[in-house]
């Protein structure tokens, strides 16, 4: 068979199989005469078979350890391989799905593209117009961005989002805004704070650090506030960074 025929035979482009000869997946056949390839059945076998476990997903390197004779792991493996691979990929789709899903449901003006469950913990917050209640919701959502926070978190902290009493500690913690760093108010409040985070939260805590991805994002974070204020999350953070409740 020329190259041709073999193409249309096994269902690939002429182009593919002179691209399998040049990185040496499919050996050269011999040449006719007139310098024409003479490929055999044995041939169209071997480049149907590198078809079928093309279109499974394997990489031509893949393709190359499994046809060879010396493959240092047999098909099922590297199947089992893919699989899983394959698998991975589905996961993290249906994710991005998911996030598309309450981008698409969120009204507009919304903080924009949260998982799941971030977008159900912040869905059962009151309203308000607490300045320190918004933006909490803004360093939420920023290490939502980053991955930071697990859904076992949002998950535990679904009883203090939905808390009427919650609002009032951001009102106090409002009241803070023009305060000394040594007002009184800030050790009462901040015990009042972590009081109010049920257990299951410290429980979703990894072992050996809190929720705050670093120092450097810790000092970020304080600078936004008011001293006396930045008191008071200071402590808050340090009880979370502790896994304790205090």
């Amino acid at each position: 068979m020329r190259i041709g025929e073999i193409a249309a035979l096994v269902g690939v482009t002429t182009r593919a199989i002179r691209h399998y000869h040049h990185v040496g997946l499919l050996p050269e056949p011999q040449r006719r005469p007139n310098g024409y390839r003479a490929y055999s059945v044995r041939d169209a076998v071997l480049l149907a078979r590198v078809r079928r476990l093309t279109e499974l997903g394997l990489s031509l390197d893949e393709v190359r350890d499994v046809l060879a004779d010396d493959a240092g792991r047999e098909l099922a493996d590297v199947l089992e391989e893919l699989d899983a691979d394959l698998a991975r990929q589905e996961a993290v789709i249906r994710e991005r799905r998911q996030r598309l899903a309450a981008l698409r449901a969120a009204p507009p003006g919304e903080d924009g593209p949260l998982s799941p469950a971030l977008a159900a913990l912040l869905a059962k917050a009151p309203e308000t117009d607490s300045p320190s209640a918004a933006m909490d919701r803004e360093h939420l959502t920023l290490l939502d961005s980053a991955g930071a926070v697990g859904a076992e978190m949002y998950a535990a902290l679904g009883a203090v989002a939905a808390d009427p009493a919650v609002l009032a500690l951001y009102e106090r913690l409002d009241e803070l805004a023009d305060a000394a760093v040594d007002d009184p108010r800030i050790a009462p409040l901040a015990a009042a704070m972590v009081a109010a985070v049920p257990e299951g939260v410290f429980d979703a805590i990894p072992a050996g650090g809190g929720v705050v991805p670093g120092e450097g994002f810790k000092e970020a974070l304080l600078a936004e506030f008011a001293p006396a204020q930045a008191e008071v999350v200071r402590r808050v953070m340090e009880a979370f960074v502790q896994g304790v409740r205090g």
